[in-house]
């Protein structure tokens, strides 16, 4: 593909077994489930997942049978629904604010008049970056930065493949890594063999990790490194669960704060001890 289209590809927001699988159908035009997923390598756990997807998002359409096959709409109509999904998004996120528009002045307005009264700097405790590419960066970078400990919080470590070559190197280095996943049982079809594959690859590949599963939903999740109980040390990378904010609209937010850091390390560490099991989980 020239430049151009890989361009265009990343401005659809796809995963890469999505830009994979499309690409691919495009090619082939019509086919089955299973005839993608060994003409592209996509698990076949996944390319349903996969599938469904692309078919939410208009850009193929399902043909019912036995096999039921896919089938790319073409090149134009897929730019110009990825232009209407676009454009329902923001229409929604307008149409939300304004309700609650008068609400939130009548509320908040009076109490920023009241602060900006006597304003006086303050450290900054929070910057943020969007989710995605600019989150996996920053993620990366405390890899590297790490000392002693990492801990991660996630649900099912989609971005993993990412950040695998910063994560590998810190267990070289010798840091302490240790990750806590959602429980398969609060995750959908698609998330939890997302989840399954990515366990089964780091478990079997640094068997020197500690794994273990959340049995409670997660607040938020995100990365730590070098807390420490005085407060001197210790970086983070985290967002909260947001399902009705699309993934492209996300944030993640960074601190440097080392008693914030604690606090989070502390939940991990009660999470860890008291509302999780080792073993990967059954999901009845």
């Amino acid at each position: 593909m020239t430049d151009g289209a890989d361009d265009v590809l990343d401005l659809l927001g796809l995963t890469e077994y999505e830009v994979t699988a499309l690409t691919e159908l495009l090619t082939l035009g019509r086919t089955t489930a299973p005839n993608l997923a060994e003409a592209t390598g996509i698990p076949k756990a996944r390319i349903y997942g996969v599938l469904d997807a692309l078919s939410d998002r208009g850009f193929i359409e399902v043909i019912p049978g036995r096999p039921k096959e896919y089938q790319p709409k073409a090149p134009e109509a897929i730019l110009d629904r990825a232009v209407d999904n676009r454009r329902q998004e923001y229409e929604q996120f307008q149409a939300t604010l304004d309700d609650r528009r008068e609400a939130f002045l009548s509320e908040y307005r009076p109490r920023y008049e009241r602060a900006s009264e006597d304003i006086r700097p303050a450290e900054e405790l929070f910057h943020v970056v969007d989710v995605g590419e600019p989150s996996e960066r920053e993620t990366r970078r405390l890899y590297d930065e790490a000392t002693e400990q990492i801990c991660v919080l996630t649900k099912s470590f989609e971005y993993f493949e990412s950040v695998e070559a910063a994560f590998e190197d810190a267990l070289e280095r010798g840091i302490d890594v240790s990750i806590l996943f959602l429980h398969p049982k609060h995750l959908d079809e698609h998330n939890r063999a997302i989840q399954a594959e990515i366990v089964e690859h780091v478990t079997a590949t640094y068997p020197e990790l500690g794994v273990r599963f959340s049995t409670e939903k997660l607040p938020w999740r995100g990365t730590l490194t070098d807390p420490s109980m005085d407060y001197e040390t210790g970086t983070a990378i985290l967002l909260v669960e947001e399902l009705d904010v699309p993934l492209h609209m996300r944030q993640a937010a960074i601190t440097e704060n080392g008693s914030f850091v604690a606090g989070l390390k502390r939940y991990f560490d009660l999470v860890w001890e008291y509302e999780s099991v080792v073993e990967y989980p059954s999901t009845e």
